[in-house]
């Protein structure tokens, strides 16, 4: 399998007042086509900081970032939104979706930033819907719907743009397991659909039956994790 995603010595610092704080260094990493990874790790050790970087959203302080051999960080602005746009899916913890808008409407404007009509964006949109057991709650408000309804909007919403990458920062942390278990059975069901490469971000162990592959992030690294 060829690599979708691969991390070259990446390293992310912060200035701060009393000097930089390191949160990891020298992280080697890959992810191959159609792999299912999870990384783990405590609260604030910087799972979500990783994830951002690995979907362009923030810059390294060091090391690459390789999407389908690219190297993102020599690309302007402008070229990193459309990678995001075309190339990246993401699932939130908090859904980030526009509550006075409803399901259809959140989840077309992706396809409208990109300049497709209203109308395909629509019938896209509602095709999605049905993809995540939705199309009869198109057009409720996202306001009205329950947290793993919102989020299956969220995850309808991720993949409309058809990405080769998902990534998926907690997509669970929200709900009780009961909920989040059904919402990862979904992930997991479209990411084998869709032959997506994915990386699931969490602290929750019951995470790892679903994924191919267990990462740990602790004392500024991350490593593949072998249970004894």
């Amino acid at each position: 399998m060829s690599n979708v995603l691969e991390i070259i010595n990446l390293k992310k610092e912060y200035s701060l007042p009393r000097g930089k704080l390191c949160v990891f260094e020298d992280i080697n990493f890959s992810l191959k086509k159609n792999e299912l990874i999870s990384i783990m790790g405590i609260s604030g050790v910087g799972k979500t900081t990783f994830l951002n970087l690995c979907g362009a959203l923030d810059r390294p302080s060091k090391g690459k970032i390789l999407i389908e051999g690219e190297d993102i960080n020599t690309k302007g602005q402008k070229q990193k939104a459309e990678i995001r746009n075309k190339k990246i899916g993401f699932i939130f913890q908090f859904y980030h979706l526009l509550p006075e808008f409803n399901a259809q409407e959140n989840v077309s404007f992706p396809l409208l930033i990109r300049g497709i009509s209203q109308e395909e964006s629509n019938q896209r949109a509602l095709n999605m819907l049905r993809e995540v057991y939705l199309k009869d709650k198109a057009l409720v408000r996202v306001s009205q719907l329950s947290g793993g309804e919102q989020q299956r909007v969220a995850i309808a919403r991720a993949l409309i743009n058809e990405p080769s990458i998902l990534l998926a920062d907690e997509p669970t942390g929200n709900m009780d397991w009961k909920t989040g278990e059904k919402i990862l059975k979904l992930i997991t069901e479209l990411h084998r659909r869709k032959e997506l490469s994915s990386i699931i971000v969490t602290h929750n162990e019951k995470i790892a039956q679903f994924c191919d592959k267990i990462f740990l992030m602790e004392d500024k690294d991350l490593k593949l994790f072998n249970p004894s």
